[in-house]
């Protein structure tokens, strides 16, 4: 595998579904070495999922090795501390509690390892009057404040197709246990990272909370629109529609130059971000009546001639065939032992020195088991044998 910033750490992840694998993704990304906790001959639910056909899990499972463990049984709660004895990271997301009841709290693994970073992701948090519940990612969503947003203003809320509340969790989970491993540099010592779906999702909303205590005022759903932003919005053409984006004042009198109306520019109705906003709808109809007389592509590259910011709408294929994704890589093709033209998105965010890589899909079930249980914890195969039949591994 190339090298990643993160090469020679290794992570334990006994999470399971989004919320903690994503977590290990993206960490696995860039370079760290993520062995993967699944029960043994069922492994982790995401290797069911996805539409169509079930492709998710190698995906969210590419650079992790897959090892199988019978959690809940106490031989394998013995493993697991043998295995948190040599990591960098342990990252889980079950329900708070459940470790503690195995006897893999982090009194239990701190004790094998003081160096270790415990990464919990949950719906709640691992404290509070609601830690103990199930939550799920559009659970913390709607707690969190972002669904009630989501939608048009005559409709009930509505989602944004991705399990955005998952994955904000275990992108903040991720960013805390880097924020931990630089402690660690500094003390020797690790701690636990607490990572809710619902603080997550509430870290996102912007001015929300002090509009309200300050100014008694409610985000209400806007569709395609943020009010008093404008113009910012979805355009009709010949041939479908655009999104433009021209609400800062520079780029507005770029905008009505472009429209043919630089005069509009000046106007002391439009030439402030309050005056645009107060007449928000007046200017989107303005602009529907301009952009129906052009295609797509003609408003797209006169939009990117006078420096307005502007975009299709964009699907899988039109992604695959955009010259600025070909250009930087962001989608690319890998391996996979069942499915030819298997294409995924790219490691994020690039780096200039150790850019990270996918060095495969998510591996099969168990797959790694003889390398980490014969060479990392230097069991014998008649050891593992016995664990196989006994459903430990």
């Amino acid at each position: 595998m190339a090298q990643g910033a993160l090469d020679g750490l290794r992570l334990i992840e006994m999470g399971q579904l989004i919320a903690g694998p994503f977590c290990g993704q993206l960490m696995g990304d860039h370079g760290a070495e993520v062995i993967k906790v699944e029960p043994p001959k069922v492994g982790d639910a995401m290797r069911n999922w996805g539409q169509g056909i079930p492709l998710w899990f190698s995906v969210v499972g590419r650079n992790k090795k897959s090892i199988t463990l019978n959690l809940r049984e106490k031989e394998g709660q013995a493993i697991v501390k043998q295995l948190a004895a040599k990591a960098d990271f342990l990252l889980e997301n079950f329900r708070p509690g459940t470790l503690e009841r195995w006897n893999l709290g982090w009194d239990e693994l701190s004790a094998v390892n003081q160096a270790l970073i415990m990464i919990r992701v949950s719906g709640y948090g691992q404290t509070g009057p609601y830690s103990s519940r199930a939550g799920y990612g559009g659970i913390g969503e709607a707690m969190g404040g972002m669904r009630y947003i989501a939608g048009e203003p005559d409709r009930p809320p509505s989602r944004a197709g991705l399990s955005i509340g998952d994955s904000l969790a275990a992108t903040y989970a991720c960013l805390g246990a880097l924020m931990a491993l630089n402690h660690r540099h500094n003390t020797g010592k690790g701690q636990v990272v607490d990572s809710a779906i619902y603080e997550s999702v509430l870290a996102m909303m912007e001015s929300t909370i002090p509009e309200f205590t300050v100014a008694n005022h409610i985000r209400e759903r806007t569709g395609s629109i943020l009010p008093k932003v404008a113009p910012s919005n979805v355009y009709p053409t010949k041939d479908g529609s655009v999104l433009v984006a021209g609400n800062q004042d520079s780029v507005w009198k770029r905008m009505a130059t472009m429209m043919g109306m630089p005069e509009l520019g000046d106007d002391p109705r439009y030439n402030s971000h309050m005056g645009r906003g107060e007449r928000q709808g007046e200017l989107d109809d303005l602009i529907s009546e301009w952009t129906k007389k052009h295609t797509s592509r003609e408003v797209l590259d006169l939009c990117e001639e006078h420096g307005v910011p502007a975009g299709n709408m964009y699907r899988a294929p039109e992604m695959l065939e955009d010259p600025h994704f070909a250009a930087r890589e962001a989608i690319i093709e890998v391996p996979h032992p069942r499915h030819e033209n298997f294409k995924m998105q790219n490691v994020a965010p690039k780096l200039s020195e150790t850019p990270g890589h996918v060095d495969h899909v998510g591996p099969e079930l168990g797959q790694h088991n003889e390398e980490v249980y014969g060479e990392l914890l230097g069991m014998d195969t008649r050891t593992m044998s016995d664990l196989e039949e006994r459903g430990i591994i």
